[in-house]
């Protein structure tokens, strides 16, 4: 009988209860930017539930986007050109719309990415070498933001849904059966796994991976669904990250869409491949997001955007929304036919470019 070292149980107790640590995140978030967020002088009750009503469309949006392994903001910007200034009955501005969508699909993706971590269903190597890589792209992206005018920015949204709604209609996002993906290994047994298949003591239930001499993963989930797979096509997944990259530090989305169907291309099992691109979409997202936010004096001439001008009475509803989200997206993952949701998702992008077109152009 093998014992597991300190930190594998220390693991293995964070992702048992990592539903708990991730909703304490929003808390502590709302906490601190009621306490200590900048504010008009005159921020009394009315201010900080003046836009409740965006919970219940976060919420919506972020179980959406999170299911099939894509970008919030691709929902989340769009519903605030649009539809935000119906209900509201005021407009935001390009960084301020995308700083909103920005900080919200940081939080959500975040908590689905321990989701999927929980499930065994993310290729950390993988994850961090496609981060480490679209780093300076996200960085220009979103300093690109700052000094493009709002026509051009409008018109590269719309080429970047459309652009996401080709690929996701491309996209086979149908999953694979139990031991599909692997070479007719034998289904993982209930009481910890078969010995022809890894199973971690770090992990959950029967999950595990392993990766032979010859490049081939072995990857068990913990329900003891084993996939198999390599990791190679790294120049392919670098180009797509890459360009996405750009894409998410300007827009807020991007590279969660163009790095879905880089994985499936390169013949990464589909539940892994939306696994490991909620990591890396997350961690980018993150960082678009503290450029957004504090980045604004590095471009000279830029329209500086400082935290005084961030929406707090915004976020604090949309935070939270984005983390539930976030935290139901595996279940609808493994519930419903992500096909159903692609063709919705993917509809939906080319309507929304062509409305985007036509705003560039001053046709709406």
């Amino acid at each position: 009988m093998t014992t597991s070292s300190p930190s594998s149980r220390l693991q293995k107790g964070f992702l048992k209860y990592q539903h708990v640590f991730v909703f304490l995140a929003p808390l502590l978030f709302v906490a601190g930017v009621y306490t200590a967020a900048p504010t008009p002088a005159d921020a009394g009750t009315g201010y900080w539930f003046e836009y409740w009503w965006l919970c219940i469309a976060f919420v919506t949006g972020a179980t959406i986007v999170n299911t099939v392994g894509i970008s919030g903001s691709a929902l989340f910007v769009p519903f605030l050109i649009f539809i935000f200034p119906v209900l509201a009955g005021e407009t935001l501005t390009p960084e301020t719309l995308v700083k909103v969508g920005l900080i919200s699909e940081s939080f959500g993706l975040s908590s689905s990415a321990l989701a999927f971590i929980q499930y065994g269903l993310v290729d950390r190597r993988l994850a961090l070498s496609l981060v480490l890589g679209s780093v300076p792209f996200v960085v220009a992206g979103a300093l690109l933001s700052f000094v493009i005018p709002e026509p051009v920015f409008h018109a590269l949204l719309g080429i970047a849904l459309l652009a996401a709604s080709y690929l996701l209609f491309k996209a086979d996002l149908s999953h694979e059966e139990p031991g599909e993906a692997g070479d007719n290994d034998p289904e993982v047994s209930a009481d910890g796994g078969d010995a022809t298949l890894p199973d971690d003591d770090n992990k959950l239930g029967p999950a595990g991976v392993e990766t032979a001499d010859n490049g081939t993963v072995t990857r068990v989930d913990r329900d003891g669904n084993d996939y198999g797979y390599t990791r190679g096509g790294y120049l392919e997944r670098f180009a797509n990250y890459s360009i996405g990259g750009v894409f998410q530090g300007l827009a807020g989305f991007g590279v969660g869409e163009l790095g879905i169907i880089s994985m499936l291309r390169t013949d990464v099992p589909v539940r892994v491949a939306i696994g490991t691109n909620h990591i890396v979409v997350a961690l980018t997202a993150v960082l678009a997001s503290l450029v957004h936010v504090f980045g604004g004096g590095l471009v000279p001439g830029a329209h500086s955007i400082d935290l005084a001008s961030t929406p707090w009475n915004m976020v604090v509803w949309t935070v939270p929304a984005t983390v539930t989200g976030g935290q139901i997206a595996p279940y609808v993952s493994t519930a419903l036919d992500t096909g159903t949701i692609k063709k919705f998702v993917g509809g939906l992008f080319a309507v929304i470019a062509a409305a985007l077109f036509l705003m560039a152009t001053g046709g709406v």
